[in-house]
């Protein structure tokens, strides 16, 4: 995985920007589609919660892709936030 000094793009920002908004949907309409807690596709929607392994299995089912996808997604953000911040002590 190749990490670069540009903050990749959340989970979340992706969810909305790259699927809800261009297939129009809602997060209640999200809620509805995939079963999850309306609470928590509002959280993963604001990048209040990370994506799971549950969650990407459900998105993935949602949306037609992979949950690796949305895993790698999680993990690159992630990791980009470990090794840009600066370390304490």
């Amino acid at each position: 995985m190749l990490l670069t000094k540009k903050k990749p793009v959340s989970a979340g920002t992706l969810l909305v920007e790259e699927f809800l908004e261009p297939l129009g949907l809602t997060q209640t309409e999200l809620v509805e589609l995939s079963g999850l807690p309306r609470r928590q596709v509002n959280e993963l929607c604001r990048d209040c919660r990370a994506i799971t392994a549950d969650t990407a299995l459900i998105l993935a089912k949602v949306f037609g892709n992979a949950p690796d996808f949305w895993l790698n997604t999680q993990l690159r953000a992630d990791l980009w936030a470990v090794m840009n911040t600066p370390q304490q002590g």
